[in-house]
């Protein structure tokens, strides 16, 4: 049973967590074979984090790994995922994020393959949740070019595609992150649909769009 309430999570928690949300991920298809990554930040210089080489579907809490922000290992036995550099950019970029979410969710990439950001007023779910979303230039997988690629966004966007790879999803709470890369796949699914197949989208008005983003700006 998921606790929505990550505040006071214990480490055990914490990676139960993670596991439970890799479990979804490749339920949904979001995910094939060891694809993906997840992490969640649990002080000011340590996260848990997915093990390289391992299904997110099937991961247990041994395999999560403890790292501090500089990616060195703190605890577990497993190596980290290599992609665990552009969760760490994100933490470093904005300290108010505290989990990251990267997965390979087809339709969403497939906007991502193309080239083309997730950027129509067209969902209110969607401009709630996650605002613009914009395609990161290319970087080769793993590399230290994906962290410089996704820089410029972790600051204003809530979300964003790579280029030719997936998707990456962030929040103040792991649950709000991967809500976020739900909501991103539904989002992209409603967009192909509208825009390629029906071919007629009604987009939102600018006090329409207004409205929402004060919806967005009100506590939670």
């Amino acid at each position: 049973m998921l606790n929505l309430d990550e505040s006071n999570n214990s480490d055990v928690e914490t990676r139960e967590m993670i596991c439970e949300i890799g479990r979804r991920m490749y339920q949904k298809g979001f995910v094939a074979a060891n694809d993906g990554n997840i992490s969640v930040r649990t002080g000011d210089n340590s996260i848990w984090g997915t093990p390289t080489n391992v299904s997110k579907g099937f991961m247990n809490q041994e395999m999560i790994v403890k790292l501090d922000l500089a990616g060195r290992v703190l605890a577990g036995t497993r190596q980290p995922s290599s992609e665990i550099k552009m969760h760490l950019r994100v933490y470093q970029e904005n300290t108010s994020i505290k989990a990251v979410v990267h997965a390979h969710p087809p339709i969403a990439t497939s906007f991502a393959i193309a080239g083309i950001p997730l950027d129509k007023p067209i969902l209110p779910e969607a401009i709630v949740l996650l605002g613009n979303v914009a395609v990161a230039p290319y970087a080769t997988p793993g590399s230290i070019e994906v962290p410089e690629a996704i820089a410029p966004f972790c600051r204003d966007y809530n979300a964003v595609l790579l280029a030719n790879h997936g998707a990456l999803t962030w929040g103040a709470s792991l649950i709000e992150a991967y809500h976020r890369m739900e909501t991103l796949e539904h989002y992209a699914s409603i967009l192909l649909y509208t825009e390629k197949i029906i071919k007629q989208v009604n987009q939102l008005n600018e006090d329409q769009i207004e409205k929402l983003l004060k919806i967005r700006d009100e506590p939670r």
